[in-house]
């Protein structure tokens, strides 16, 4: 059965952080859904931006109780996968 990898990446996870990772040591950010396996962005990021990656790490965000204007709220958690990539690839997000 094929899998669908369009549904992998949600969006690129851009911060501060992650600019700085992604231009020294080729390391990048991505949300990601929650079902989703180290293999499976894997070959998501290998579809898309057609670089193999070396190693992807994933890590669960927890939600997070906020106080906004004197009410408070629940700011969403978040899965996200880091990517590494050899030396020479590079992946541009504009």
């Amino acid at each position: 059965m094929q899998k669908d990898y369009s549904l992998v990446l949600n969006r690129p996870r851009i911060t501060e952080k992650a600019g700085i990772k992604a231009e020294s040591q080729n390391v990048y950010t991505f949300e990601i859904n929650k079902e989703v396996t180290k293999t499976d962005v894997a070959k998501a990021v290998k579809e898309y931006y057609k670089f193999t990656p070396i190693k992807v790490n994933i890590t669960n965000l927890p939600s997070k109780a906020i106080m906004s204007r004197g009410k408070s709220g629940m700011k969403s958690g978040v899965k996200k996968a880091v990517v590494y990539l050899k030396k020479g690839d590079k992946i541009e997000f504009i």
